[in-house]
């Protein structure tokens, strides 16, 4: 960016016959990820209702993370060898193909596949499109273009509840799957003519092969966590469990053996150095935030009757609360990095126990108070995480530092979603079980989520304590 700095640029510079189009193009790529979560969130007790499938919710947020997992770490590859037109377009059809046979599906097993495709779509557009900001638009407008993705990542925190409640309520919930299936299609088609063929990054050298071993293990042991609930049993479950934590072991251990195509940085996952205990704390921390995304809108229309509009926009207080909080702390100095990395820590922490107690015995708006609360802990330390992590890490490292906080935020969200399910279905959840069952299942869902605040707390107190090298 230019010395003259952001207060300079005006909003007329970039609103304009010559990137108008370009960050519009950017922005409904975002959208569709971005609001894509919460829409589904919202209609999920309605897709229960029709088709099945309670035991296997936390599959559809697990499925979906692992999609973007994958496909973000494919994205920056297939960008510089392919450009950004074919790579793309190709995401856009992908989510719009998921979308499509998401609003078929006969059970939720379909459901699952679409999403899983879902996932890989949505998660291959944002990435992507981060890398067209850096094509489209001169340094100078850079700040402008992030401060208008940013905006429009709030919004549709806000949008996507109320498009899945207005289908759950005026129409059908498949209505909703077919919406944004159109939306992808038409946005295929407008990368196809719109994205010069010879885009590209301006470094044409791929440096090492895409990791797809060590993806694999990644997705296989999510799978395995995930299906080892699906039939709570001792023996069953225990093996599947093991199962899984081993091959994510391997995929750590294989990452770390690597140089060129690593995707974390070594020992990422460890209290023995500053670095992976930040990325252990951002993991611990990310398991236990996404019960009430996995669990929330269902369980407050089985125990409280909201509607599923209501139960949407409770679910998004968390990502309206992280927007509200993030940009009033954003100016502060390097030396209130710990504090309000502590801080957004202790208020995670009092979210999930609020969460053990409002969700059973509501009542609904005290749930929308710990949402907030959730998303305010993360908006008030999210910055300050990743400006400390890479004051920490070795200069060679700052960019695999950076790349690897929203890996693990994503592969965080995705064990946990695998997680709770083995909770919830050993707890006896379900549709057809009583009140007071599902109440029990409710709080015993956010007090197995607590262990891992803790352990979030003990990585963090490694990481805070941590001096970088410029102190």
């Amino acid at each position: 960016m230019s010395n003259a700095g952001i207060g300079t640029v005006r909003w007329s510079e970039i609103l304009n016959r010559r990137y108008a189009l370009s960050l519009a193009l950017v922005c409904l790529s975002v959208w569709l990820h971005a609001a894509d979560s919460l829409l589904v969130a919202t209609m999920m007790p309605a897709i229960i209702a029709e088709i099945g499938g309670a035991h296997l919710i936390s599959w559809t947020v697990a499925l979906y993370e692992i999609g973007t997992i994958v496909a973000g770490a494919a994205s920056g590859l297939l960008a510089m060898r392919f450009g950004l037109r074919l790579p793309m377009s190709l995401a856009a059809g992908l989510f719009g193909t998921g979308c499509v046979v998401s609003a078929t599906a006969p059970d939720m097993w379909v459901v699952l596949a679409g999403r899983l495709m879902q996932g890989l779509g949505g998660g291959g557009l944002v990435a992507l499109s981060f890398v067209a900001t850096g094509i489209f638009f001169p340094n100078r407008l850079l700040a402008r273009a992030m401060a208008a993705i940013s905006t429009l990542w709030g919004t549709s925190a806000f949008m996507g509840p109320l498009v899945g409640g207005l289908f759950v309520e005026y129409g059908s919930w498949r209505g909703g799957f077919w919406f944004f299936g159109v939306q992808a299609a038409l946005l295929a088609m407008w990368i196809a003519t719109r994205i010069d063929g010879g885009d590209r990054p301006s470094n044409d050298k791929v440096s090492g092969r895409f990791p797809i071993v060590r993806l694999m293990f990644l997705s296989a042991g999510v799978v395995s966590i995930a299906y080892a609930g699906l039939e709570v049993s001792l023996l069953r479950t225990l093996v599947f469990a093991i199962a899984g934590l081993v091959c994510l072991t391997l995929f750590l251990r294989l990452d770390s053996a690597r140089d060129a195509n690593r995707l974390l940085p070594r020992n990422a996952i460890s209290l023995t150095n500053p670095v992976g205990a930040g990325l252990t704390m951002i993991l611990c921390f990310t398991i236990a935030a996404i019960a009430i995304s996995v669990y929330g809108p269902l369980l407050m229309v089985q125990l409280h009757g909201s509607s599923a509009l209501v139960a949407g926009y409770v679910v998004a207080c968390a990502s309206i609360g992280w927007t509200l909080a993030a940009v009033p702390v954003s100016g502060l100095p390097e030396r209130y990095d710990a504090r309000m990395i502590a801080a957004g820590m202790l208020v995670l922490v009092a979210s999930i126990l609020g969460f053990a107690y409002s969700v059973p015995n509501g009542p609904v708006w005290l749930i929308a108070v710990f949402a907030s609360l959730e998303g305010i802990g993360f908006g008030m330390c999210w910055t300050f995480i990743l400006r400390r992590a890479t004051a920490l890490a070795d200069p060679s490292e700052a960019q695999r530092v950076s790349a690897a906080i929203p890996t693990i935020q994503r592969s965080g969200y995705a064990v946990g979603a695998a997680y709770v399910g083995v909770v919830a279905n050993g707890a006896g959840l379900a549709p057809a079980a009583s009140h007071a069952v599902n109440a029990s299942a409710a709080a015993t869902i956010f007090l197995s989520c607590m262990p891992f605040a803790v352990l979030g707390l003990i990585a963090a107190s490694r990481f805070l304590r941590a001096k970088p090298a410029l102190d």
